[in-house]
């Protein structure tokens, strides 16, 4: 039950990156009581020895599936394929869940296997979930019980294409998302490919051309064109904590680009449209997304640029928007902060 007018929230994963930015949130949140925070690493540590950052007096508890079905809203900060078991169990319990792993996101259960190479253990469940994005999925996500949070470059790229495949101003088949994110996208377990050693004065991409956010972006501009759609995805990494740029490059059969934009998320309270290019310090420790529009007239195409911080927007800062609609909030509760600069 709700602890006064509070709604009591666990989150479940929530020593890792992504974990801690969402406690982070919780705690500051008007709305939520942050009840439960699990971690297989920490349990029985205070949060506050882990992260000293964090002033929250509660200590990481083991997972007890249990448990979270006493409470009033799940965040699952898991790893990709951790999350069905738990995901399911609380959709059947009614328990309002939001899950951060890429293991609800997908319409077709084929898709998750044929890019995640396993099966999906729950395939019945999957009509079950909304696809989290707000701006394009708002009136599902209010009436939700189970939401599936977007990954941080799907969000990024699909905020900045959606106008423009929604207004039919590009060629939807000739797509190229070429997307930098900071180090903790990679996640806060240690490896050599983030080793301050590999990783410092160095840029490089990554995952290509089999990364597993590129099926996500191409379900949801399939949806708003009608059609399948295929893209062009490569991330790289930056030598940098936190943040994620995007550069979306299409065919473009004119119009303006800009305005389209403007009019989709005219009264959006997190995404707004600029005339000169985003950088991610603008959006850093924050839920907002910054867009820009130019037209290549030489070639023929147009560039969009999307900003966010990959922890915000791409991921705790959108899955508490997310809880906010699900629970009959305001959408901007907790999430007023603006970006951190310089």
């Amino acid at each position: 039950m709700a602890s006064g007018n509070k709604v009591r929230v666990g989150v479940v994963g929530a020593s890792g990156y992504t974990g801690a930015e969402l406690l982070r949130l919780v705690a500051g949140h008007p709305g939520l009581d942050l009840t439960l925070a699990t971690s297989r690493e920490f349990a029985g540590r205070a949060v506050s020895e882990v992260y000293p950052n964090l002033r929250i007096d509660l200590a990481f508890a083991e997972l007890d599936a249990g448990a979270l079905e006493d409470l009033d809203l799940v965040f699952l900060a898991l790893p990709h394929g951790a999350s069905m078991e738990p995901g399911a169990r609380l959709v059947k319990a009614g328990v309002p869940v939001i899950d951060l792993s890429a293991d609800f996101r997908f319409e077709d259960p084929v898709t998750y296997a044929n890019w995640f190479g396993r099966e999906h253990a729950a395939p019945e469940l999957l009509p079950d979930w909304t696809y989290g994005l707000p701006e394009l999925h708002r009136d599902e996500i209010a009436g939700a019980k189970a939401v599936a949070n977007p990954g941080c470059y799907p969000t990024a790229a699909l905020l900045a294409l959606a106008p423009l495949v929604k207004a039919d101003l590009i060629d939807p088949s000739g797509i190229v998302i070429s997307a930098a994110s900071g180090v903790s996208g990679a996640g806060r377990g240690l490896s050599a490919g983030v080793h301050f050693s590999h990783v410092d004065a160095n840029f490089g991409a990554y995952g290509y051309p089999r990364h597993k956010h590129t099926p996500e972006v191409e379900q949801e501009l399939s949806r708003l064109a009608g059609k399948a759609v295929t893209v062009t995805f490569v991330p790289h990494l930056v030598p940098m904590p936190r943040g994620l740029l995007a550069t979306c490059v299409a065919p473009f059969h004119g119009g303006d680009a800009a305005g389209a934009a403007r009019a989709m998320y005219d009264g959006e309270p997190f995404v707004h449209v600029q005339d000169f290019p985003p950088q991610t310090k603008y959006v850093a420790g924050s839920n907002h997304c910054l867009l820009s529009y130019e037209i290549d007239e030489r070639t023929g195409r147009v560039i969009a640029v999307a900003a966010i911080d990959n922890l915000g927007k791409g991921a705790a800062g959108q899955a508490v928007q997310n809880a906010n609609l699900m629970l009959g909030l305001d959408e901007r509760a907790g999430l007023a902060a603006a970006g951190i600069y310089p």
